[in-house]
């Protein structure tokens, strides 16, 4: 039965609504830091000119337009230029939202319905009017029939009703803080652009938004052009001062990495993120830099590290056990690799919440300890200890930590064969390591090679993007490189990160197939959390818990992204975002000045 229920407007409020007032923006805790009247936000240029085109790069493809829903793979940008939300976020606080499609947003106290009021400025793309119809309907087909990541969120949703003219209200569960800040993040469909048609079905054919740019010129799986709408609605809203500032906003799709870094040398694109600190500093004399074209930026940032190795799925029976997991971290001999491929120049990640105040330190404070003791007999022993990674030697040898992976792998039933490592069955530990690009081939290779002094081999697999998506969506490996990249508020999205119901559900992020009833109830914890405090230690007790449960080998880290770009593309370097080249900042607070 559809929780949508629209009444007719200028219903009546009742007693609990009439409590709360509007208020031009909402953060996770405490007060948004901007004034209602703020001319622009503070990590933005107002003067920005407008004009030029950004070009970027892309490894893989594209075979959909619909954002939205699971099948099919969509450009990143159909939903960030050009789908709209009721709110939007600034990237200069932790977790904090102003007016966009509603200007202002009403929410009980704890936090059990919130009301948005829309902008009776708000159009979409083809001049009508964005409704509280709209806003119902696109709520509903998207948790109802959209992706996976707006299906758990209408979870917390018990009703919906429109209360007047262009507002509507959304009850809720009252489970978590986080919900109507997600609710105001969704985006917003115009309902008769989708009449008639299948929303669950993958299509090419471009949507009516209501954000800065429209869909443009593309040719499926080549390119995909965005270009800016002269009549956006929203331009002058003191959110968007500074935003929004380029024309056209490009993305030229290559089959791998190697192939994006060369269309950039060659002038094809006009960006290119480099992670490879040896290769900042090495490989950047090609001619385009030595004519003073292409310049190198170095954008700092105070976010959490966030997790980027590699990843043991534990629906793997090798990678099950823990003692196992435990055994590769000790074999990954950091310090050489780092010092091999980098030059020993950046530290390693420590934990998921790493460089940041919300990563754990030291021995589990009192709040930590009272949220994990009702799990401790299915933790690891060490999850409330002063824990750190194994550190190994500045050679290949690494021979103390190789002794004690040898020990934990014995432990668990694997033993040394006539130089094979088998178990009781005589199965021998042969597993896959899945790639979709070159990138990490370095490290692996090194990591294969001291694997194999146990008895272990790994295979490297490196398939196309479309089998590595495929593969990646349904769990189809024993070993994958990735990064997760985290937030200083993390909410519910990490349930799509380490939530239990990923397990079996195909399309979640949780690729290490983390089954833990202490990381649910440390989720559940920072979304019931009543303040900062509570919200801090039920972070870092996830951070424990994730960390020594051993579900990835950590690579490096630096606080800061490397970016080199043509030299006709600014952004404002001298007020940086928290989050600094993050969501939000690339292309959307860049301009150009190019002649």
């Amino acid at each position: 039965m559809s929780r949508l229920s629209s009444v007719v407007a200028g219903v009546l409020l009742t007693a609990t609504t009439a409590m709360a007032e509007p208020q031009h923006g909402i953060a996770m805790y405490g007060e948004p830091a901007l004034p209602p009247d703020f001319a622009h936000l503070p990590y933005v240029n107002p003067e920005a000119p407008h004009g030029g085109i950004i070009v970027e790069g892309a490894r893989g493809s594209f075979d959909s337009l619909n954002p939205f829903i699971q099948k099919g793979s969509a450009p990143y940008g159909a939903r960030a230029h050009v789908a709209e939300s009721l709110l939007g976020r600034s990237y200069d606080e932790p977790f904090t939202l102003y007016g966009l499609l509603a200007e202002s947003v009403e929410v009980a106290e704890d936090r059990t319905w919130v009301e948005f009021h829309l902008n009776p400025a708000a159009r979409f793309s083809d001049g009508t009017p964005v409704t509280v119809e709209d806003v119902l309907w696109s709520f509903e087909i998207m948790g109802e029939q959209g992706h996976a990541r707006y299906r758990a969120a209408w979870d917390g949703v018990v009703s919906s009703e429109q209360t007047g003219e262009r507002s509507v209200r959304f009850n809720l569960t009252g489970d978590s803080r986080e919900l109507p800040l997600i609710l105001g993040l969704r985006p917003v469909l115009k309902k008769a652009d989708w009449d008639g048609l299948d929303f669950t079905e993958s299509s090419l054919r471009p949507f009516i938004g209501s954000g800065p740019y429209t869909i443009g010129e593309f040719d499926t799986g080549r390119f995909i052009q965005f270009d800016r709408d002269p009549d956006y609605w929203g331009a002058d809203l003191g959110f968007n001062v500074g935003r929004h500032n380029l024309d056209a906003i490009r993305y030229e799709f290559f089959g791998d990495g190697e192939a994006v870094w060369q269309a950039f040398t060659s002038g094809e694109t006009s960006y290119y993120v480099e992670y490879d600190e040896a290769k900042w500093v090495e490989q950047y004399d090609f001619p385009a830099v030595e004519r003073g074209e292409i310049v190198q930026s170095e954008i700092t940032h105070e976010r959490p590290a966030g997790m980027s190795g590699l990843v043991l799925n534990t629906r793997s029976p090798f990678f099950s056990d823990i003692r196992v997991r435990d055994a590769l971290l000790h074999a990954f001999n950091f310090e050489f690799i780092n010092q091999r491929l980098n030059a020993g120049v950046p530290g390693r990640i420590q934990s998921y919440f790493d460089n940041s105040l919300l990563g754990f330190e030291g021995e589990a404070g009192p709040r930590e300890v009272a949220l994990l003791t009702p799990f401790l007999d299915d933790l690891p022993p060490d999850v409330l200890s002063d824990y750190s990674l194994p550190v190994g030697t500045d050679d290949l040898r690494n021979r103390r930590n190789l002794r004690t992976a040898q020990n934990l792998l014995e432990q668990a039933g694997w033993t040394l064969q006539d130089g094979i490592l088998r178990n009781a069955e005589g199965q021998p530990f042969v597993f896959e390591m899945l790639l979709s690009s070159s990138a990490n081939e370095a490290v692996t290779g090194i990591f294969a090679e001291a694997l194999q002094r146990l008895g272990i081999t790994m295979e490297l697999s490196l398939v196309d993007a479309a089998q590595y998506t495929e593969r990646l969506n349904t769990y189809d490996y024993d070993m994958i490189a990735h990064t997760w990249g985290l937030s200083l508020s993390p909410g519910t999205e990490q349930f799509n990160y380490w939530g239990s119901d990923g397990l079996r559900e195909e399309g979640t992020r949780n690729y290490a197939g983390i089954d833990s009833p202490a990381v649910d109830a440390m989720i559940d914890a920072i979304l019931a959390s009543d303040g900062r405090e509570d919200f801090v230690s039920a972070v870092r007790a996830l951070d424990r818990v994730l960390t020594t449960g051993r579900y990835a080998i950590p690579f490096w880290y630096s606080p800061l992204v490397r970016v080199a770009h043509k030299a006709e593309l600014h952004y404002p370097a001298d007020n940086l975002p928290i989050y600094g080249y993050w969501i939000g900042f690339m292309p959307d607070v860049w301009w150009s000045e190019a002649e």
